[in-house]
């Protein structure tokens, strides 16, 4: 079983509130969850956050991963090092890849077909 360490809402509409929780991966946003390790008021100024910094430790020694906003909040807690807060790799949009299967296409030859004509010859109208 895989866990992250992620953020649940709690709070009432158009007020927002948090837990930091670690909950397995394939549970749903605000349903079950293993453990609380904090809170997140995002409504305060400032806004508060309380993590108990033992128990997130202890989760990451486990192998919790942790969601990409609760990896900047650990982050700027100092509990995990700037160099593992990795982008996820994107996949490129299709304007991109349109225009890298154009470039690859220009710089190889047509192929033929069986009938003798190029590919693009045999696309209709």
């Amino acid at each position: 079983m895989s866990v992250k360490i992620r953020l649940r809402r709690i709070g009432a509409k158009k007020h927002p509130f948090y837990r930091l929780v670690v909950a397995d991966t394939r549970s749903p946003r605000d349903g079950k969850f293993i453990e609380i390790l904090g809170t997140y008021d995002p409504m305060t100024e400032p806004v508060k956050l309380n993590i108990d910094q033992e128990k997130v430790k202890a989760w990451l020694k486990k192998g919790a991963r942790p969601s990409d906003t609760a990896r900047a909040f650990l982050i700027d807690l100092g509990l995990v090092p700037k160099e593992s807060a990795k982008k996820r790799p994107t996949k490129p949009s299709k304007a991109e890849a349109a225009a890298a299967a154009a470039k690859a296409g220009a710089s190889e030859p047509a192929a033929a077909s069986p009938g003798g004509e190029t590919a693009a010859a045999t696309k209709g109208p």
